[in-house]
């Protein structure tokens, strides 16, 4: 298959702190360096131990990679990992510090939402801005109106200035573009999850065609391990700006889930006080059926899970929202939990219940958010997939009734028999 990514030795540096702060001697060697097609003596690419230095930082540190035409390519690792930024650096969005990457084909992207769009303009306005951009004439997009609009599901809104949309539907209306205008490349960040279920779905359904049937190359970031396996015919796994792992997905996952999962840990976890948020999630605690904290639990027996938090200034409605992941990081369960009766300033608990005998055995962990109404703004959250030191708990069987089980779930099912006295017999 023909090559259309080629990335070599890739780098990206980003200087911290006030831009321009450091000394005019430095700026005219840093200068005189690039005039020449010399190194910059100021850059900490090369150097060794340079994730340390205070006034720079390595986004990206010698990637180097190939793409395959039609490939779908699935980009994994923790928040800071470089994702985003390679995602950029193809997109052109910004420009390597160092290294080579060559693009084959026109490539069309969505990295944020409202990528593209001028907020004044209107749905259809921004449609055609959006084609222009990706390099395709008015009559293009003309062709492809009506797909785009009918997937992104924005009839009634098409003429309103997208300025007015919610987030939802700017993903929506982003992505239908990008996925329907005849670009060979498609790049989509983790913009996708701010999308509900239904256009996640679709989303990823339409990402498979344009693969399969239409021969399109896939480039896509999530955190969702399950749309990763089922999409992808190839993923790396980022960290700290490396490429640490690359190959099929399920191996890559095995290993970031082995990097986030190291032991069990300690059932409950404070958090550090931050007086600047509206609201603060204190403390979390995982605890078994009879009220005792535990990172191990019987599968068979219910148990619970307890958020504190801090609201330090009114908030008129919001909701309390959990989402349960398996060790491979596989969403198992979502939930969330709408408060209107206690708004004022003060602390509050919250506890979820997980009945026994449903989940299967097995480590699992979990994400805990603050969100105000209508899902506009994620106050506060714990992300497992995010910390330095996740809490995980196990559900165990003592009893060594329950068979091995690879699925997810392990319910306690009511069977019956019956013999079929009544039934036709043939000679």
């Amino acid at each position: 298959m023909a090559r259309v990514i080629s990335i070599e030795h890739l780098y990206k540096e980003y200087r911290l702190g006030v831009i321009g702060h450091g000394t005019l001697y430095q700026d005219l060697q840093s200068w005189w360096a690039r005039m020449r097609g010399k190194e910059d003596p100021n850059s900490i690419i090369g150097h060794q131990n340079h994730r340390s230095r205070k006034d720079r930082m390595l986004a990206l540190d010698d990637i180097n990679l190939d793409i395959e035409d039609g490939e779908v390519l699935g980009i994994i690792g923790r928040n800071g990992a470089g994702k985003s930024t390679l995602l950029k650096i193809l997109s052109r969005v910004t420009a390597p510090s160092s290294g080579t990457v060559k693009v084959k084909g026109q490539l069309a992207s969505l990295l944020e939402v409202g990528t593209g769009f001028h907020p004044e303009l209107t749905g259809r306005e921004n449609i055609y801005l959006n084609g222009a951009i990706n390099g395709m004439d008015r009559a293009e997009v003309t062709r492809k109106l009506d797909e785009i609009v009918d997937f992104a599901g924005i009839e009634k809104f098409l003429d309103t200035p997208v300025k007015r949309y919610s987030s939802g539907m700017y993903v929506r209306l982003g992505f239908s573009v990008a996925a329907h205008l005849e670009s060979d490349i498609l790049v989509v960040d983790e913009v996708l999850a701010v999308g509900d279920i239904q256009f996640q779905e679709k989303a990823i359904g339409k990402m498979r065609e344009v693969s399969t049937t239409g021969g399109r190359t896939v480039l896509f970031v999530s955190h969702n391990m399950l749309s990763i396996k089922l999409l992808c015919t190839n993923c790396i796994l980022l960290s700290e700006g490396e490429i640490t792992h690359i190959g099929q997905p399920e191996t890559v996952i095995a290993h970031y889930a082995g990097l986030k999962k190291k032991t069990l840990s300690q059932p409950n976890r404070e958090f550090a006080e931050e007086s600047s948020k509206k609201m603060k999630i204190r403390s979390i605690k995982v605890v078994d059926n009879l009220n005792r904290p535990s990172s191990q639990l019987e599968q068979t027996e219910p148990f619970k899970i307890e958020i504190s938090y801090d609201i330090n200034e009114k908030v008129k409605v919001y909701y309390v929202n959990i989402q349960l992941f398996s060790g491979e990081f596989l969403r198992v369960e979502q939930s969330k939990y709408l408060v209107q009766e206690f708004d004022d300033p003060g602390s509050y608990s919250v506890t979820v219940e997980f009945p026994g005998g449903i989940l299967s055995c097995g480590i699992y962990g979990f994400c805990v958010g603050l969100v105000t109404e209508l899902g506009k703004e994620i106050i506060d959250i714990y992300d497992v997939r995010e910390e330095e030191n996740p809490i995980w708990f196990s559900l165990v069987d003592t009893s060594n009734k329950i068979t091995d089980n690879n699925a997810i779930l392990s319910m306690d099912l009511k069977w019956s028999l019956r013999e079929d006295v009544d039934k036709v017999k043939f000679d």
